[in-house]
């Protein structure tokens, strides 16, 4: 059976909960002092270093943006190749006409065989 939690129970939990991880974090950092290991990692801190490029690579990764850009809107714009209507010869249109007036006597056949 589930049991309900209103919210000020959640959030009481919610900082118990992360003062017991600052503590453990606090202790694991001690724990690799003595083992001669660095303390600041990203585990004890919980910030990542921010990466530092030089002004020649950011220089490079803009260059190469706005080539892929323009290479991108190159293709976009190029307006397609649009084949040419096909036309119905003269006997293939006499052909087609010809069905139609068949089918359509056929049809009248039927309608007045029916009514008679």
């Amino acid at each position: 059976m589930p049991t309900s939690f209103d919210s000020s129970t959640l959030q009481a939990a919610l900082v118990g909960y992360q003062h017991q991880l600052t503590t453990i974090v606090q202790k694991i950092a001690e724990i690799r002092r003595g083992l001669g290991g660095r303390a600041t990692s990203l585990a004890a801190t919980g910030v990542s270093p921010k990466r530092v490029l030089s002004a020649a690579a950011r220089k490079r990764i803009a260059a190469a943006q706005r080539a892929r850009w323009a290479k991108f809107h190159a293709e976009k714009s190029a307006v397609p190749k649009q084949k040419a209507k096909r036309k119905l010869s003269a006997e293939r249109k006499a052909a087609l006409a010809a069905n139609l007036a068949k089918a359509r006597a056929a049809r009248a056949a039927k309608a007045a065989a029916a009514t008679a």
